[in-house]
């Protein structure tokens, strides 16, 4: 978020948590987008797609002085005879 701006006052993105990881994993740690792929367990074409989402969405937030937000999915996995202690 812009500093000095009220959140209220300035459109929000939505990030996606696996736009993120691609962008960090290609263009911060330098995978190729097949080892990214590899290590997401997913497409490199899928690689191609969340990096170009996840690029736009960064670029139009700093130079349109828009916030960002995570958007994080989380998935409940029922186990069955799992017994907690």
């Amino acid at each position: 978020k812009p500093a000095g701006v009220p959140l209220s006052e300035i459109e929000i993105l939505e990030l996606e948590l696996d736009e993120l990881e691609a962008v960090r994993l290609s263009d911060y740690e330098g995978k190729s987008q097949i080892e990214t792929g590899e290590i997401m367990n997913v497409s490199r074409g899928t690689v191609q797609r969340l990096l170009s989402s996840g690029r736009k969405k960064i670029l139009d937030s700093l130079l349109n002085s828009k916030a960002i937000k995570l958007k994080i999915h989380i998935q409940i996995i029922k186990m069955k005879n799992r017994k907690w202690r």
